[in-house]
């Protein structure tokens, strides 16, 4: 059984950072590629960013320059770090891992993360 916990999330101001770490159980993390989504109050979760087993990434554009997503295999953890932060991008994070190639959809993960909190509000 593979599991997804996050970690990270909390209040911050406007142009402020924060780091959210995503550890997965299991032997097998290399082989899975990981995403960010989040999901703001009263709007469908939103995909924020995905990373490759060899460690591509791609990311949604509202984030780009902003948020940088890595992985360790080593210590079977993904980082999203977010910088500059803007109130838009409030919501609660979720980490997924998908055994395959990267996806923009998140129907397409097979195991989730029960989310962490991001507020951004002065």
């Amino acid at each position: 059984q593979v599991q997804v916990v996050e970690s990270g999330g909390g209040l911050v101001q406007p142009g402020g950072s924060l780091s959210l770490s995503c550890v997965v159980s299991g032997p097998t993390f290399s082989e899975y590629s990981m995403g960010w989504f989040r999901q703001a109050p009263g709007k469908e979760r939103e995909f924020v960013a995905t990373i490759s087993t060899s460690g591509d990434t791609t990311s949604v554009n509202s984030v780009k320059g902003r948020f940088t997503f890595s992985r360790d295999n080593a210590k079977n953890t993904v980082y999203l770090q977010m910088n500059n932060l803007k109130p838009e991008d409030t919501g609660v994070y979720y980490c997924a891992a998908l055994h395959g190639s990267i996806s923009m959809l998140d129907w397409e993960y097979d195991f989730w993360g029960q989310g962490t909190q991001v507020t951004v509000s002065s």
